[in-house]
C-alpha cells in the first residue's frame, strides 16, 4: 500500500547500479532482459508451477526493461527521513482540504464501507491521501518493469520482489488487467492505495461486485480494500490511536526498542513518570515511540489502532502522518458538516 513498506521498510542501501547482473537488447535508454539469466529461471518456474505459456513470457520480458532509476529511487525512502522534515511532506494545507473534498464527493460510499467494515472514514481516505493524493498520483512506472527491475537487478531484495512478481503475473490473470500497461510505483504498488501484489490477491475485496478486483479505477473496491485490509488486522472503530506524553525523564531505550504492538498497559507509562492529557482506562494496551524533532524526541503512547496502520506500513513515521492528516480531515469536515456547507 505505498504498503510496499509494509515488507520493505528500512530496505538496504547498499547496492550500486554498477553491480547489476548484464543484460542485452537496448532499447532506448534502458535494456531489456531478453537472455538474462535470473529472467529465464523465472520464465520457467512460472511455466512450471503455474501453467503459464513459456513464449509469451519469452516475448514479455524481452519487452520487460532494467531501470536504474528505480535501483535509485529504492535508496532514498522518504521514511528515512527525520519526523520534523517527514511531516510536512504530508500534513499540507492542500492534503487537508483534498481530504474533505474526497470525503464529500464518496461521503455515502465511505458511510457504508465504515458500516461494513468497522474502521473509521478518517482514516481510509487519509492513507489514499498519503499514498496518491486521493489518486492524483498512482505511479508512473509500469509494474512489470519495476518489480522486474528489482527482482532480477537488485540482489538486496531480489527474493522478495521475484515473488511478487511471481503474484503479479497472477494477478494479471486473476483480474483481467493489461499486464503491460499497468502502472505504479517504483516498487510495484498499484492502484490508489497502493497496494503490492501479494496484499492485492490477499486483501482486496470486489466491493461493486463487478467480478472484478479494480484497485485503479472503482472507487468502491479501492476504499473497500483498504478499509478491509486494516479490519483483517484487528482495527476497532473508533478506538483510541496515539496520544502525545509528556515526559518528566527520557524514557529508558529497553522501553522505545519494544515495538509499536502494544505490550503493556497505559498504566505502567504512567508510573514512569509519563502523563497525557487525556483521560482512557489505564487498562488500555500501549507502547511508546519517539519521533525525532529539531528541539529533541517527541514521545507519543500508542495503541492498538495506530500498530494496525503499521500493518499497511511498517515505518512509525508513516503510521503517525496517516494518524494526523485523518485527524485534521475528520475536524475539517465535521467543521463544514456543522456549517453546512
Amino acid at each position: 500500500m505505498h504498503t510496499f513498506f509494509n515488507k520493505l521498510y528500512m530496505a538496504s542501501l547498499i547496492t550500486s547500479v554498477f553491480s547489476l547482473p548484464a543484460v542485452n537488447a537496448q532499447a532506448g535508454d534502458y535494456a531489456s532482459f531478453a537472455g538474462n539469466a535470473k529472467a529465464e529461471k523465472f520464465i520457467s518456474r512460472m511455466v512450471k508451477e503455474h501453467d503459464f505459456d513459456h513464449s509469451e513470457l519469452k516475448q514479455l520480458f524481452n519487452s520487460t526493461y532494467l531501470r536504474d532509476d528505480i535501483i535509485k529511487a529504492m535508496t532514498r525512502p522518504a521514511e528515512g527521513k527525520p519526523w520534523y522534515d517527514y511531516r510536512p511532506i504530508f500534513l499540507t494545507e492542500s492534503r487537508i482540504n483534498g481530504g474533505i473534498a474526497f470525503w464529500k464527493k464518496h461521503a455515502a460510499l465511505l458511510a457504508d464501507i465504515e458500516k461494513k467494515y468497522g474502521v473509521d472514514s478518517s482514516v481510509v481516505i487519509a492513507i489514499v491521501g498519503v499514498e496518491t493524493r486521493y489518486g492524483n498520483n498512482t505511479g508512473s512506472y509500469r509494474v512489470i518493469d519495476a518489480l522486474s527491475t528489482l527482482a532480477f537487478g537488485y540482489p538486496p531484495r531480489g527474493k522478495f520482489f521475484s515473488k511478487e512478481l511471481e503474484q503479479f503475473l497472477i494477478l494479471t490473470r486473476e483480474e483481467k488487467v493489461d499486464i503491460r500497461k499497468a502502472k505504479g510505483s517504483y516498487a510495484g504498488a498499484m492502484g490508489l492505495g497502493q497496494f503490492i501484489p501479494s496484499s492485492y490477491r490477499e486483501y482486496a475485496v470486489d466491493y461493486d461486485g463487478d467480478k472484478r478486483r479494480d484497485l485503479w479505477t472503482s472507487m468502491g473496491d479501492i476504499l473497500g480494500s483498504v478499509a478491509n485490509y486494516l479490519h483483517v488486522h484487528g482495527w476497532e472503530l473508533h478506538g483510541p490511536v496515539a496520544y502525545q506524553a509528556k515526559a518528566g525523564k527520557t524514557p529508558p531505550k529497553s522501553l522505545l526498542d519494544e515495538g509499536y504492538k502494544p505490550k503493556r498497559t497505559l498504566e505502567y507509562f504512567l508510573t514512569r513518570d509519563l502523563s497525557l492529557d487525556t483521560q482512557l482506562d489505564k487498562k488500555t494496551p500501549a507502547a511508546i515511540i519517539s519521533l525525532k524533532q529539531k528541539s529533541g524526541p517527541e514521545y507519543w503512547l500508542t495503541m492498538k489502532n495506530f500498530y494496525v496502520i503499521t500493518r499497511y506500513n511498517r515505518s512509525p513515521l508513516y503510521a503517525m502522518a496517516v494518524f494526523q492528516l485523518s485527524q485534521e480531515i475528520k475536524a475539517g469536515f465535521q467543521k463544514q458538516a456543522q456549517k453546512g456547507k
